[in-house]
């Protein structure tokens, strides 16, 4: 009887090892780069939405994981450091954008870094406001595609980019872009129904009444 119950107890614990094995491997994961100067909602929205879909989201500070102060002085505490999170591989690497974060990205090999792998490894990039117009150019990341970014920027996308300016939200086989602040919930959404497929994008919205 005892024996009976160890086997049974012991088949219990390899089904839900099993489980637990498939489930880590079939989540998916998201990297937030975030950057001082950030624009706060583009981070915030695009994270937040992506969690209510069940993605696994790490918030990684550029520089550390020191408190950052975003473009309109909100202070967002990160989940650790990029030179930590870049060990790891992601189904999603996302740029918020903001003028002055922006700049940094593109200023940083780290991010080049990352960036360049997750191209060549036919991984997720979704960038949005100003990050399509400095980080994407500066380490040559989607040349030919098309995409789109804020308003502003696009005679520096021209030359190197098919420019799309009727779109809230464009992709490009792998590369996602959006607008602005106004466009981070479409941008989130796009980005859940890439990753976590159409139903629960549209479940995700429906729940924030959008």
């Amino acid at each position: 009887m005892l024996r009976t119950l160890a086997t049974v107890l012991s088949a219990t614990r390899n089904s839900l090892s099993s489980y637990h094995q498939i489930h880590t491997e079939m989540s998916k994961t998201a990297l937030v780069i975030l950057a001082t100067g950030a624009e706060e909602m583009e981070f915030v929205i695009a994270a937040d939405v992506l969690r209510r879909a069940g993605i696994s989201v790490t918030v990684a500070g550029l520089t550390g994981a020191e408190p950052v102060k975003c473009s309109r002085d909100v202070v967002i505490v990160p989940d650790m450091s990029l030179e930590n999170a870049k060990t790891n591989k992601y189904d999603v690497v996302i740029l918020p954008g903001g003028l002055g974060g922006s700049k940094s990205l593109a200023e940083s090999s780290l991010v080049g870094e990352i960036l360049k792998q997750q191209e060549q490894e036919n991984r997720i990039i979704a960038a949005i406001c100003a990050a399509p117009a400095f980080a994407l150019p500066a380490f040559g990341i989607g040349k030919g595609k098309s995409l789109t970014s804020y308003p502003s920027f696009k005679s520096q996308l021209e030359s190197e980019y098919k420019y799309v300016d009727d779109q809230k939200v464009v992709q490009d086989g792998n590369l996602i872009t959006s607008r602005g602040p106004g466009t981070a919930f479409d941008f989130g959404l796009k980005i859940a129904e890439v990753l976590a497929g159409p139903e629960k994008a549209s479940e995700v919205a429906k729940g924030m009444l959008l």
